[in-house]
């Protein structure tokens, strides 16, 4: 059975891009558009087995959104793949430091579904 996985990005573009990807791997995704979005299902007590968000959004970004996920106390838990046109050394590292479990480069499809299964398995082992 596949995860239940929150996509955040505000490009209709990769949300189109990337949903079908995801459905084909057998999760079951839901796309919004903005961390604001996102944090509202957070507030409704919407759960997810993994979060997956773009770096470069307006009103808040990746970073903003990773630290708001991981100091809530709802999903803290939750591992977080960020998705970045800009995967420079620095970017990641930023990136673990607000709070992502993973840094993944935006059209780089395989690399992500692999560390999708890599993360559900280390929180499947870790519960």
């Amino acid at each position: 059975s596949g995860a239940s996985v929150l996509l955040v990005d505000d490009s209709d573009f990769f949300r189109n891009m990337l949903k079908p990807v995801l459905t084909v791997a057998g999760h079951d995704v839901v796309a919004v558009s903005g961390a604001v979005a996102a944090l509202k299902r957070m507030e409704e007590g919407q759960m997810f087995d993994l979060i997956i968000s773009d770096i470069e959004m307006p009103e808040m970004n990746g970073f903003e959104f990773a630290q708001a996920v991981k100091t809530s106390d709802k999903w803290e838990n939750i591992p977080l793949i960020a998705l970045s046109a800009l995967a420079t050394e620095r970017d990641i590292n930023r990136g673990h430091e607000a709070g992502f479990d993973d840094y993944i480069a935006k059209f780089d499809k395989e690399t992500l579904l692999r560390s999708l299964s890599q993360q559900l398995k280390i929180k499947g082992d870790a519960a």
